[in-house]
This record gives structure tokens, sequence and C-alpha cells, in this order.
């Protein structure tokens, strides 16, 4: 019986081991670039913000900002 312990907790010891090794040597997950859409996306959100923010300083011809 303590034989059969003993191997138990080898085996387990040596499995934990194997899955130390292995999690450093790889990333957790791969960093991807942003596609031409994202950026196409992203460029189209920043123009309609500019451009809703011209039209509201259009909308007001005696002040130049809005806060």
């Amino acid at each position: 019986m303590a034989n059969q312990l003993e191997n138990l907790v080898e085996s387990i010891k040596s499995k934990v081991r194997s899955l130390k090794s292995k999690s450093k040597s790889k990333k957790p997950y791969v960093k991807m670039d942003k596609s031409a859409s994202i950026k196409v996306e992203i460029r189209s959100r920043q123009a309609r913000k500019l451009i809703d923010k011209t039209l509201k300083v259009a909308d007001h011809p005696g002040k130049r900002t809005i806060s």
C-alpha cells in the first residue's frame, strides 16, 4: 500500500513538473496586429466624431466652441 502511494505521488509530481515546463515555454496568447478593416473602422469613427463636432459648432455661429 505504501509503495503504491509513493508511486502515485511521484507520478503526480512528474506531471506537475511537465505542466510547469510547458507553460513557461509557451506564451499565454499571441498578440495580433490590427487588420486593415479595423484600421479603416477606427479612422471612420474618428472622422464621424470630427464631423459631429464641426456640425455642433456650425449650429451656433456666434460661439467658437461648445463646452
